[in-house]
């Protein structure tokens, strides 16, 4: 199921080792999450990163438990897919010719910097068009 969800986003494949150093990043900031909140936020970016990892054909061990990955799960669909979701109508409003296939924080304009800079967009128009849709798009921490 997690696969189907996977091709869905269709993200950038990485080697073995930026998977690995991002799962100690991830869990890394797990810890040093403080309200139950950020806690699980932080937990669904660690199963993120995980189950991305084995999409891309990496069985990486899990610093997580059973019910860790189930409650990580739960909050990590809606909250990638909506991530994903707004980037790529940003893209589409901004007349990127590539689908732009993003789930970072889209509150951080040095982040939307990067990605139009990726996609070939204007930074300007793309963060001016991502910051309106802040204002009424729902997404998750």
């Amino acid at each position: 199921m997690l696969n189907i969800w996977h091709n869905w986003l269709d993200m950038e494949k990485h080697d073995r080792a930026w998977y690995v150093r991002d799962i100690e990043d991830e869990y890394e900031e797990l810890t040093e999450a403080e309200s139950w909140l950020e806690k699980w936020s932080e937990l669904s970016d660690v199963v993120y990163t995980v189950s991305r990892a084995r999409w891309n054909g990496y069985e990486l061990e899990s610093p997580l438990t059973t019910i860790q990955k189930v409650v990580g799960v739960k909050y990590m669909i809606p909250k990638y897919s909506l991530r994903w979701l707004f980037f790529y109508r940003a893209g589409k409003k901004c007349g990127s010719v590539q689908k732009v296939t993003e789930v970072r924080n889209p509150k951080k304009v040095h982040k939307l910097h990067s990605i139009a800079d990726l996609y070939d967009i204007n930074p300007n128009d793309f963060t001016e068009v991502c910051q309106r849709q802040l204002k009424y798009w729902p997404l998750l921490p």
